[in-house]
């Protein structure tokens, strides 16, 4: 399915409570982040799978924010050890054709209202479409952004106390750790070595949030 296709639907799913939109919400809703997304999925059309994005040309993700729409929470993006070496390597593989820009080059984002103690009353307060091909300005702040983290990744593994990376951050995304017991650590064969001991992932932080809500 292509993004286009999707947005009426998604348009639709704005203000309407939990309770009304979706027919089954699931008992671990509010310790499992993930699950308001894979609702979502399910509501448009869209099977759960592996790929790389969601739809065709692009990504669906949603955020915990208050009544307004405002940021609460960072918002995942994805894990990078399987990437880790194309990020630490002597030079970085080149944004535009980085994981993370095949990620995020088109993204809609709903900040979904989580302030209610019942599930039912929940709802998403709005919707964000953008692309990167267009939108010049953001594209070359997350570029910045990337090419620093990549900077920093590799500091810290060669100058840390304990040779491993630690949270590094741009304007609008970072990489910081997200895993659980058992930890996963990660390898990078540009090191030949472990350079963490627990997984890790990019986020967008809540500025990059606000960025929109700023431009409305």
């Amino acid at each position: 399915m292509k993004i286009e296709k999707a947005l009426p639907i998604l348009d639709k799913c704005i203000g309407v409570k939990f309770g009304e939109l979706f027919s089954d919400l699931p008992s671990d809703l509010r310790i499992n982040k993930g699950n308001v997304g894979q609702l979502l999925l399910l509501k448009i059309g869209l099977k759960l799978d592996s790929e790389l994005t969601d739809f065709e040309d692009g990504e669906l993700k949603t955020n915990k924010s208050n009544s307004l729409g405002l940021p609460l929470e960072t918002m995942f993006i994805t894990q990078i050890s399987r990437n880790i070496d194309t990020l630490v390597s002597k030079e970085p593989l080149e944004f535009t054709k980085s994981n993370i820009y095949r990620k995020i080059k088109r993204l809609v984002f709903l900040p979904v209202c989580k302030e209610s103690d019942d599930i039912k009353d929940w709802f998403f307060v709005s919707m964000f479409d953008y692309d990167l091909e267009k939108e010049k300005n953001l594209k070359k702040i997350l570029e910045k952004d990337y090419y620093e983290i990549c900077k920093k990744l590799k500091f810290d593994i060669e100058n840390s106390e304990d040779g491993f990376i630690h949270t590094s951050n741009g304007k609008f995304i970072q990489i910081r750790s997200k895993d659980s017991k058992p930890y996963h650590p990660i390898f990078s064969n540009e090191y030949n070595r472990y350079i963490s001991n627990k997984n890790h992932a990019f986020y967008f932080k809540k500025d990059f949030m606000r960025y929109f809500q700023s431009n409305l």
